[in-house]
């Protein structure tokens, strides 16, 4: 096995915005393809078949004949089309597309980000009603790339981020592009998760392109959550926490959302989630906003340097509030500083904000699923913080179960893509390996003690820029 690893740009136009280029979305990805191949001495012959996750919600559209892009991606983490939300709202349309969707409205799903950008791109809405341009998100993007534009597809997990995609139906829903909009020849087909969409021969020969999912599908399918009530936690730029619910969609009366866990020929199975919308990318604020670290792996010595958070609680609600909150409004704060504060309080109450978050989603989840967790499976580049994984487990008083390959939504894919091409034949052969067990050592009144601390800095940053 080898990894490669290439950051690319965040744009932030104005406040609340994330923005991504897309064109270097896909030189990046073309570039450490090459040099993961490169690295691990193979050839394309070696190359039983390509798998793609992705970012889930973040919207492209580009032009049909041209292939490029007429506006920057607008990243899931974009705040821009609040307003709009709220419009739907107003109008009460709220519990018409839940039922169909499975989702609350929020900006964070694509239907917004894809009516703002056919309003405000000159051009755009006209272009798209004569069938000139296409949608979607970023795993459409890349099947078009690597196809070279033969292929304009996405998978069930995909689309029903879009909060355009009926997820009982398994299709585009009439009545939401109505609603929003959206010319129905901008969509992308529909594919199951596992299955060749097509080849790409960019890599020095042919290679199938076989396994979609969005990153928080692969990584529950990678986890091996394959059975009712089995959650994992991705710690990745957010936080993702799914509870697989079987083969009928659960809707939840706790604010997280339902959604497809995967679709395996016509067997559509689902999930409730929670997402956390700044997880990891907490780290990156300490290092690139605030410059306590040079380096994202030195937030754990330095939160290592005190034996608690000294009173301080950091809401690291740069991009509002998601689950099971909705408050787009909601803005960051640090609370209980005092004199004896130092850089260490500040990066300990940044990871444990990771942790806190997490509590709230799971306490949602078992309310509607009227279960209790035994254990949470957790992966992503951040479950790799021994303090963090150790902490998550004390304020959720259940294990946390860290896998050998904490990479889970590359391997989940991977995992997708093989059994499209008979590399394993059944899921039977596939297993999940579990590298550290992380079991609750807290006392039960310092766990409510943090968790009331929590609770009031959270109530504070909530609807602070309305």
């Amino acid at each position: 096995m080898s990894v490669a690893q290439q950051e690319f740009r965040q744009i932030f136009p104005r406040p609340g915005w994330v923005e991504h280029d897309p064109r270097e979305i896909w030189s990046t990805q073309l570039n450490v393809a090459r040099q993961a191949l490169r690295k691990a001495r193979l050839t394309a012959k070696s190359i039983a078949a390509i798998g793609i996750t992705n970012q889930r919600e973040t919207t492209v559209v580009w032009d049909r004949a041209t292939g490029k892009p007429i506006y920057n991606a607008i990243v899931w983490q974009d705040r821009r089309t609040a307003p709009a939300c709220d419009r739907l709202k107003a109008r009460k349309l709220e519990p018409f597309i839940r039922r169909r969707t499975g989702l609350v409205i929020d900006a964070y799903f694509s239907a917004t980000k894809l009516q703002w950008i056919l309003d405000h791109v000159p051009g755009a809405r006209a272009r798209a009603r004569a069938g000139r341009l296409a949608f979607g998100t970023i795993d459409s993007w890349l099947v078009w790339n690597l196809t070279g534009g033969r292929g304009h597809l996405t998978d069930a997990t995909n689309a029903s981020r879009t909060m355009l995609f009926n997820i009982r139906t398994g299709d585009w829903d009439r009545e939401l592009l109505r609603i929003f909009g959206v010319p129905r020849s901008m969509l992308p087909e529909v594919r199951s998760c596992s299955e060749v969409y097509g080849e790409t021969h960019l890599f020095g020969g042919k290679i199938p392109i076989a396994g979609i999912a969005g990153d928080q599908q692969a990584a529950l399918f990678g986890q091996r959550c394959t059975r009712p009530g089995m959650v994992k936690n991705t710690y990745g730029t957010g936080c993702f926490m799914l509870m697989h619910t079987g083969t009928k969609p659960v809707t939840s009366k706790n604010n997280l959302v339902t959604t497809v866990a995967w679709r395996l020929g016509d067997r559509i199975e689902y999930a409730l989630e929670g997402s956390i919308f700044i997880g990891g990318a907490v780290v990156q604020w300490l290092r690139d906003q605030l410059g306590f670290i040079k380096a994202s792996r030195e937030v754990e010595p330095l939160a290592s340097q005190v034996s608690d958070n000294g009173g301080v609680y950091l809401v690291p609600a740069f991009a509002g509030l998601g689950a099971p909150h909705w408050d787009p409004y909601a803005r960051g704060l640090i609370i209980g500083l005092t004199r004896g504060t130092t850089r260490a309080h500040i990066a300990r109450a940044a990871l444990e904000s990771i942790a806190y978050q997490t509590v709230d989603v799971l306490r949602a989840m078992d309310r509607d699923a009227g279960t209790r967790l035994k254990e949470l499976r957790v992966d992503g580049g951040a479950s790799a913080d021994n303090l963090l994984m150790q902490f998550q487990a004390d304020v959720l008083g259940v294990p946390v179960m860290r896998p050998k390959v904490v990479e889970t939504t590359a391997l989940g894919a991977a995992y997708l893509a093989g059994l499209a091409v008979g590399f394993w034949k059944d899921q039977q052969e596939i297993t999940s390996r579990i590298e550290r067990r992380f079991t609750p050592k807290m006392q039960s009144a310092i766990r409510k003690q943090l968790l009331a601390g929590w609770t009031k800095a959270l109530d504070r940053a909530k609807r602070w820029s309305v």
